[in-house]
């Protein structure tokens, strides 16, 4: 083989090798969830920085209360930087069967949720066993957020976490923590 040859072969196989190590496998969640157990108050301790949270200073806060027709209500709060509470209240509903762990959720007018780009993937990728932390995301890692039914996490946990999370293909940079 010619060296020209070669090194063109070593660069493609090193190109396609550097390609497959950036690209994460599929995200995966965790097996099932029960709902009812998921209702309440979850806290934020971290999350991917996105433009609809920008205002959100500190004590940031999702409540999740299942309705009587069995759509579950989002209630997202989070104090601005001038000290005023900021509220969203949205919608969630589950895709696929009665314990799954893929969610959509929505915070646009009830009248546009028959518009599919009105709903975000919402994925719980890892859940503590007795519900007391949580993760979430969706296909594209794009969003992140770990969450807790208290607003401080232990340290080992925060940190068994992130490892999770690293070997599962996100970026730790871009991880924010959440002021309490």
């Amino acid at each position: 083989m010619r060296p020209a040859t070669l090194l063109a072969a070593l660069c493609l196989g090193l190109c396609a090798l550097t390609a497959s190590a950036q690209t994460p496998a599929p995200l995966s969640t965790v097996a099932s969830v029960d709902v009812p157990r998921y209702m309440g108050t979850w806290y934020e301790i971290a999350k991917y920085p996105n433009w609809f949270q920008k205002k959100c200073a500190s004590s940031t806060s999702a409540h999740y209360s299942l309705q009587a027709d069995g759509q579950v209500q989002v209630l997202n709060r989070c104090k601005t930087a001038s000290g005023e509470w900021s509220e969203a209240l949205g919608q969630a509903r589950q895709i696929g069967r009665a314990n799954s762990p893929r969610l959509q959720v929505r915070f646009a007018p009830a009248w546009l949720s028959f518009i599919p780009l009105v709903w975000g993937n919402y994925w719980i990728i890892d859940l503590d066993p007795q519900y007391q932390w949580v993760v979430v995301s969706e296909p594209s890692r794009e969003y992140l957020w770990i969450l807790s039914r208290t607003p401080e996490l232990p340290a080992a946990t925060y940190q068994n976490l992130l490892d999770k999370l690293a070997a599962n293909g996100f970026d730790l940079q871009r991880i924010q923590v959440s002021a309490p």
